[in-house]
């Protein structure tokens, strides 16, 4: 498309994350508006997420990786090209040519082409079996491949690397990692941080080769990958191969147009990020900065990105460096690394703390002047947060070094606050604490998602995010901001305090609580839509334990008036005012007699049915009048409630593990099964969701559960803390190739301590992430019992287990109970005639409440009419 009159033509080469930030960068800028932006990219999809590439062999989506906003390119008027690298650059004619053979003019041109793989040129590397890690095609590849796969090795220590090997480890396969330095991640950590770093590897059934390198791939006579062979003379059966061997610039445009490379590769570019044709820049992977070095991470990308962005625009801008920093988890392993890691400078010295038991090794490099340099953390980088800025603030630390890295039960490291305003806290922005405190102090910012819109701080890495939660808090209490943790207006108290004072104080009543423990002026009211379900929720979970005769039915007495519609009605209110009914099928096992009774019961009620993502079948539609008549006759089949309509345990998912399927190393369905109805109505500060899978191919999702586990051939793995709430998160590896009795041991526990201490409707992530300490709190307290609260936990969840009974049998069962299952008081059994349902997909469907008179609705061509 021709550019109109008096625009000027920008052309970006590359469409990966450094990209697309620059893009962003460029948008924001006043100057942006007389550009006519075209975009190259050689993918088939926009600029995604690659950091956290791994994760989409957990479950994330290609979108959810995309950096691309839906309504981006419109609104800047973006012309992207996806599938269409270039192909040439003409830098007199000032134009480039695609792979299409379309030509683009251009007044400026930025090359963010970034790195390909290197695989090493040993014999059989081009094998069949044998795979990069940088795309997610490759991934695809390789997810194909391991399904095929028992064996798989990856040619490379590095983060890369450790990445690849946690993949294949986590589709089941017996993983080998080769490095030829002597030591993983050998850039970032040192001798006894690799140390640490191999053993926890190790111990997570990854074999670790360190000092070798890859003399052969051996192939069979079709070609295929069947061993390798090492420089030390070691022999590997593998099938599958995964080259992670470091990247090289991909600089080739910029040679064949006659742009200076780097003897070692890399686009060489001034201090603007400006190339010896004034109107050609580089940035990221590809560039080869005036520094002489080639930067292979995302936040000096997106630093040179902005300084671009700057340049073209106002003619402003410099790439001064970048931090090199890097916090991550490899494998469940804590690794992190900042500033002079390896203790380069001149006259440094060395403080360390190192535990083999638990597996921590810190080190923290200080300077002649008392400053704190570098450091690397393996096992426990909970101070990252805070040492990183300090460490590039370069001012002289104003407490012992030796604090920093005693655990906090010998020595308290200082606080956030102790960080002056130029520390960087958001490496991938560059986002200082200043910034942070000014958005809170002078933008009106007063969480972390209004701080994250208004500074961009903790939109990258995510690394940040717990400290932006500290600063944000801190500078509201600052500005004479009530940081109030109240549960409402009514009790001066979290949630966690008030479970407490019921279960010490045996308190069994709402009324009793807001007398005695309510705040002053508000102990004569009737509570509030927070305080009441709260409280009904926590004399719940407490039931029996809380003294003789106390049953905890959330309908008894005083109890069925602080319940919410769904827990009022124990049914899910839906959008037309009917409710849905859905039966407990622990483990998704059900016969053919259950089956047929669910398909009987809702041809005669009339209701639409649907297999839940939970393996359940909800059947929606039923009037409260209904809801009596279908559970009894689900009870007298043999069902009882799902409990779906409450803050509790919902269902216990599982595979069909190794009765059925051919790759099962366990009986996940029994497990399955012996979980949900171990921890069946559970009442817990938000709904819980559960997973067993029966092998490391993870058919049920076991990782995106509150609590999941998986089967290995030793045991089980316990995972906590994923669920898919509004920030959907994958759990954390708490427990390795456990056996039956640690496994519900600890469960029980870690039930029990999130009913007992998180915040209301706080589901398991971000408890956990708010911890102090986070998992490995959490493990020290339901593990080790360093609180010596287990005890009590395991007294609670017994208590629980012995005292369970199913809600829908006892309302049955009780005439008081059931007076509340009418449409209307003055006339049982007379339905509501507001509710109309139409035939859809040869099932009923309620007929649309907000859509007015005579609408129609999808499926067969049915006018509807609804009631007034």
């Amino acid at each position: 498309m021709p550019a109109a009159p008096g625009t000027r033509r920008l052309v970006l080469v590359g469409h990966g994350m450094v990209g697309q930030r620059f893009l962003e960068a460029f948008a924001e800028r006043d100057g942006a508006s007389g550009w006519q932006v075209t975009v190259l990219a050689e993918e088939p999809r926009p600029a995604y997420d690659r950091v956290h590439l791994t994760s989409w062999f957990d479950g994330t989506t290609a979108d959810e990786l995309s950096l691309w906003e839906p309504g981006f390119g419109e609104k800047y008027g973006i012309d992207l090209r996806l599938g269409d690298p270039a192909d040439r650059i003409d830098r007199a004619a000032r134009t480039v040519t695609a792979r299409s053979g379309e030509v683009f003019g251009y007044d400026a041109l930025v090359l963010a082409t970034g790195s390909y793989p290197f695989v090493p040129p040993v014999p059989g590397h081009d094998a069949e079996g044998c795979f990069v890690y940088r795309t997610i095609e490759d991934l695809e590849a390789i997810r194909a491949a391991a399904d095929r796969a028992g064996t798989g090795a990856v040619v490379g220590g590095g983060l890369l690397g450790l990445e690849a090997a946690g993949a294949l480890r986590a589709m089941g396969l017996d993983t080998h990692v080769v490095e030829f330095a002597p030591r993983l991640m050998a850039l970032q950590v040192d001798e006894g941080g690799g140390a640490v770093l191999r053993d926890k590897i190790q111990e997570l059934g990854v074999t670790v080769h360190t000092g070798a390198g890859t003399q052969t791939v051996e192939a069979d006579s079709a070609g295929r990958v069947r061993g390798m062979v090492l420089s030390n003379g070691e022999t590997l059966d593998t099938d599958l191969v995964v080259f992670s061997a470091g990247v090289r610039p991909r600089d080739q445009l910029a040679r064949d147009c006659g742009l200076p490379v780097g003897a070692r590769g890399g686009i060489v570019v001034d201090a603007r990020c400006r190339t010896e044709d004034p109107a050609v820049w580089a940035i990221g992977e590809c560039a080869l900065a005036v520094d002489g070095r080639v930067y292979g991470l995302v936040a000096p990308g997106y630093a040179m990105a902005e300084a671009v962005a700057a340049q073209i625009t106002s003619g402003e801008g410099e790439f001064t460096g970048a931090d090199l920093s890097t916090k991550l988890k490899l494998l469940g392993v804590d690794v992190a690394s900042f500033g002079d890691a390896q203790g380069a400078t001149e006259g440094s010295l060395e403080v360390l703390y190192a535990n083999s038991r638990e597996g921590v090794y810190k080190k923290l490099v200080i300077g002649t002047d008392g400053a704190l340099l570098g450091g690397v953390l393996v096992g426990d980088t909970e101070s990252y947060d805070l040492l990183r800025p300090l460490a590039l603030g370069g001012a002289p630390l104003t407490a012992p070094p030796e604090q920093l890295v005693l655990p906090a039960s010998i020595g308290a490291a200082p606080g956030p606050v102790a960080l002056p305003d130029e520390a960087v806290v958001c490496s991938c922005h560059n986002v200082t604490k200043g910034a942070i405190r000014a958005a809170v102090a002078e933008n009106g910012c007063t969480d972390v998602p209004a701080v994250k819109k208004c500074t961009r701080a903790g939109t990258g890495c995510g690394s940040c995010v717990k400290l932006l939660g500290t600063l944000v808090t801190d500078e509201l209490a600052a500005q004479g901001v009530e940081v109030t943790t109240d549960l409402c207006e009514h009790f001066s108290h979290t949630r966690a305090e008030i479970y407490e004072i019921v279960r010490v104080r045996r308190i069994t009543t709402f009324a009793r609580l807001l007398a005695e423990h309510g705040r002053p002026g508000r102990t004569s009211d009737e509570g509030c839509e927070i305080c009441k379900p709260v409280v009904g929720s926590v004399l719940a979970s407490l039931g029996p334990a809380l003294g003789d005769g106390v049953s905890g039915h959330i309908l008894d007495g005083e109890q069925s008036a602080l319940q919410d519609t769904n827990d009022h009605f124990l049914a899910n209110l839906q959008r037309n005012g009917s409710y849905s009914v859905v039966p407990r099928i622990p483990g998704g096992e059900v016969t053919p007699a259950g089956l047929i009774t669910i398909g009987e019961i809702a041809r005669d009620f009339g209701l639409y049915t649907k297999i839940t993502g939970g393996q359940r079948i909800d059947m929606f539609g039923a009037s409260v009048d209904q809801l009596p008549a279908i559970w009894r006759r689900l009870v007298d089949a043999g069902f009882e409630s799902g409990h779906a309509y409450g803050k509790s345990l919902r269902t216990v998912k599982s595979c069909v593990g190794r009765t059925w399927c051919r790759y099962g190393v366990q009986d996940s369905v029994a497990l399955a099964i012996e979980l949900e109805l171990r921890y069946r109505g559970l009442r817990a500060p938000h709904k819980l969701k559960s997973a067993v899978s029966g092998c490391a191919r993870e058919c049920a999702e076991a990782q995106s559960k509150d609590f999941g586990v998986i089967a290995t051939s030793a045991g089980w793995n316990l995972y906590v803390g994923g669920n898919g709430g509004t920030t959907p998160r994958h759990a954390d590896l708490l427990l390795v190739d456990a056996d039956r009795e640690t496994l519900l041991r600890t469960i029980d526990r870690f039930l029990m301590f999130y009913v007992r201490t998180a915040d209301r409707l706080e589901r398991t992530a971000p408890w956990i992430e708010r911890m102090e300490g986070g998992l490995d709190h959490l493990r020290a307290v339901i593990v080790d019992d360093s609180l010596g609260i287990c005890a009590d936990l395991d007294e609670l969840m017994q208590r629980h287990v012995s005292s369970y009974e199913d809600e829908w049998r006892a309302t049955l069962e009780d005439p008081e109970r059931l007076a509340r299952f009418v449409s209307f008081v003055n006339a049982p059994g007379t339905p509501d005639p507001t509710i109309r349902f139409v035939p859809e997909r040869d099932q009923i469907r309620p007929a649309d409440p907000g859509a007015g008179a005579d609408t129609l609705v999808a499926g067969p061509k049915l006018e509807v009419r609804t009631l007034a």
